[in-house]
């Protein structure tokens, strides 16, 4: 893949699930995750985000994580490091080394249990961008981080010239509407939800950071060829398709139902860190199901 530091990506980012084994990071399922993950097509990979349960990763873990993943993606895709962190300061450490190791953007979600005023938050973002040359994408996602980004705060933050991207994933179409008639001319705009990627694309968005393509890498990257040939019936069709597995990843908390998928396909183990715990039976059935693992 052809891709310039500095310019972000158009297109499918995989927010790849960490890998473990026996309470350590399986670092061959990692390798075979992001060969599959560019073997399908995808423009970017993304770790250390939410799928990849960045919160119960050690700074050890994180830093290993970060200089191996960016040694077995090797240039041929773009690749994204995630630098949330209620601390500011440790976000600023987790940018320096990935722009040390590779990275050609960085992803960063709104600070988390320390719910700072709007002029803290938007000091942490500046803070976050000022520390490297790498291009910043903001990560909204107010589920989890309990507070949403406005259009007018987002535009406030994106005057810093690292600041390029955003990555929604809230519920709000009407606010995807308003960033692309207020932004869309400065920032490239990313769905953080697979059910809305085609709406996305619709409005003027540049891509998605997906869950679903960890599973379906190829049939995520064939939605957004669609669109950009112009079969958009195609491309929202083929979205539809997929939904009720896209609904059931997210039937418990990611990416509890995504690790169950990814064991059943020989992936990765499935296993999970503390607070999150493996989906009950049922669920594990209808995703079987829905993959086509049983009758």
């Amino acid at each position: 893949m052809n891709h310039t530091k500095n310019t972000l990506f158009d297109g499918v980012c995989t927010a790849l699930a960490t890998p473990f084994r026996d309470g350590t990071i399986d670092w061959d399922a990692l390798r075979e995750m992001i060969d599959t993950q560019i073997e399908g097509g995808v423009s970017a990979v993304c770790i250390c985000g939410t799928t990849g349960e960045a919160a119960t990763l050690t700074d050890g873990e994180r830093l290993q994580l970060v200089a191996r993943a960016g040694e077995l993606i090797d240039g041929r895709v773009d690749y994204i490091v995630g630098v949330g962190s209620p601390s500011t300061s440790r976000s600023v450490s987790y940018a320096r080394f990935a722009a040390a190791h590779g990275a050609d953007a960085l992803l960063a979600v709104t600070p988390y249990y320390n719910r700072g005023t709007r002029a803290g938050i938007t000091a942490h973002f500046k803070t976050i961008a000022d520390s490297t040359e790498l291009p910043v994408i903001l990560y909204n996602v107010p589920s989890r981080t309990g507070v949403n980004l406005t259009v007018a705060h987002i535009a406030e933050i994106a005057r810093h010239p690292n600041i390029r991207g955003l990555k929604e994933a809230g519920d709000s179409l009407d606010k995807i509407a308003d960033f692309m008639a207020e932004l869309g001319g400065s920032m490239k705009l990313y769905s953080g939800n697979d059910s809305q990627f085609v709406p996305t694309l619709s409005l003027g968005g540049s891509g998605i950071v997906s869950v679903l393509s960890n599973i379906l890498p190829s049939e995520t990257v064939e939605i957004w060829r669609l669109w950009r040939a112009g079969k958009t019936e195609e491309a929202a069709k083929l979205q539809l398709t997929f939904l009720p597995l896209i609904r059931l990843l997210f039937a418990e908390t990611n990416p509890a139902p995504l690790k169950c998928a990814l064991e059943m396909m020989g992936l990765c183990t499935g296993e999970l860190r503390l607070p999150l715990s493996p989906v009950p039976d049922d669920l594990r059935r209808r995703i079987a199901e829905q993959l086509g693992l049983i009758n």
